[in-house]
C-alpha cells in the first residue's frame, strides 16, 4: 500500500467495503460478475482510487479501496453501489424483477499499514521522550 503525496500532505486512506444484493440473492455470477468487475474498475479509475483487493462472491462484494481523504466514506460506497445498480439492471433485464439490486446497508471499515495498537503504543511513547 502506498502513501498519496500531495503538495502539503501525505495520506493513506483505505476502506474495506462489503455490500450485498437485496435478499442476499446469489446473483453475482457469470456475466453479471464480469460486468460488475468492469464497473468497479471504471468507478475507481474515474475517482482516482486504487482497488487494493476485491472479491465478488455470488451473494456479496468485498472491496479494499485506497481513496482520496477528501471524499467522504459513504460517497465511496454510494458511487460503487449506484453505478453498478444502474448499469447492471439496465444491461441484465432479469435484475429488474427485484425492487433494487443492493440492500440499503453496507459495512465499511478503515485500514492502514499499522494496527491501532501500534499507533496507540507509538503515541504513548512520545509522552515519555
Amino acid at each position: 500500500m502506498n502513501y498519496n503525496h500531495k503538495r502539503t500532505s501525505v495520506t493513506m486512506v483505505n476502506y474495506h467495503i462489503v455490500f450485498c444484493p437485496k435478499y442476499r440473492r446469489k446473483l453475482l455470477v457469470g456475466k453479471v460478475k464480469e460486468r460488475l468487475n468492469e464497473i468497479v474498475d471504471e468507478v475507481s479509475k474515474e475517482n482516482n482510487w486504487t482497488i487494493i483487493s476485491r472479491e465478488i462472491m455470488p451473494d456479496h462484494v468485498h472491496l479494499f479501496v485506497s481513496a482520496d481523504p477528501n471524499t467522504k466514506p459513504e460517497i465511496v460506497v454510494k458511487r460503487f453501489k449506484g453505478r453498478s445498480s444502474r448499469y447492471l439492471r439496465k444491461e441484465f433485464r432479469e435484475l429488474l424483477k427485484m425492487p433494487t439490486l443492493w440492500t440499503r446497508s453496507y459495512f465499511l471499515s478503515t485500514a492502514g499499514n499499522v494496527s491501532a495498537s501500534t499507533i496507540k503504543k507509538y503515541i504513548e511513547q512520545q509522552w515519555h521522550k
